[in-house]
């Protein structure tokens, strides 16, 4: 069997692209960065992922980006947004974030023996993070087929980023084909320990309107009442 990495965050995304690299035939192996996040329970999320799609394995790799900073998600002092989503580059970016994972993923990659990277970044309803864009991808692929030992020794490498081009709704409809139960996962930016979303940060409202316009019932549990 084929073997792939996964990055998982926890969240709606990428439990949909474990699904499908899943459907594929892939044997997963999911892979998430405990970076400092201001909400840690997307971790836990993560795991019950993992175990309910049945991935071979799932580790979680401890990077503090929080002593870097830059970032309302790893940054007490910034505060998350909370009036909706606006045009630029909003403060929940987190520099360099998915150049930092896609390399650690490809890195786990080399060790297994793998060729596929599967990562569930978006370019239509995202919150406009330059590393979410097709382009940056290509760009990684190509990089990855010039850095790496496996790719001198003549492996080609791929990144997958099978959401690349669906809406939110697009997604949560093909989640749901697959048997995803997107009440296992967490998407808000500052989720309580228990895994409660806002309800009002950007991440919410997409995945609220996805719902929303994929005309399902949205499973997502809140602390707060929704706008």
């Amino acid at each position: 069997m084929k073997t792939a990495v996964i990055l998982l965050s926890g969240g709606l995304d990428s439990a949909t692209v474990l699904a499908l690299a899943s459907q594929q035939g892939f044997a997963c192996y999911c892979l998430s960065l405990d970076y400092g996040q201001r909400s840690s329970s997307e971790l836990l999320a993560a795991g019950r992922v993992a175990k309910a799609l049945g991935a071979v394995a799932h580790r979680v790799l401890k990077l503090d980006l929080g002593q870097l900073g830059g970032s309302a998600l790893t940054d007490a002092s910034i505060a998350v947004p909370i009036d909706g989503v606006r045009p630029g580059v909003p403060v929940t970016y987190v520099p360099a974030r998915n150049t930092i994972m896609l390399s650690l993923a490809l890195s786990w990659a080399e060790v297994l023996g793998s060729r596929d990277i599967f990562v569930g970044v978006n370019a239509i309803d995202y919150s406009g993070y330059p590393d979410c864009r097709p382009e940056f991808i290509r760009a990684f692929e190509t990089l990855a087929n010039l850095a790496t030992k496996a790719a001198v020794e003549g492996a080609v490498l791929t990144v997958h980023a099978p959401l690349i081009s669906m809406s939110k709704a697009q997604i949560i409809k093909k989640g749901m084909q697959l048997g995803v139960d997107y009440g296992l996962t967490v998407s808000c930016y500052q989720a309580d320990e228990a895994g409660r979303a806002c309800g009002v940060c950007d991440s919410c409202r997409l995945r609220k309107e996805g719902f929303y316009s994929a005309q399902l019932v949205d499973p997502t549990s809140y602390y707060e009442k929704k706008p």
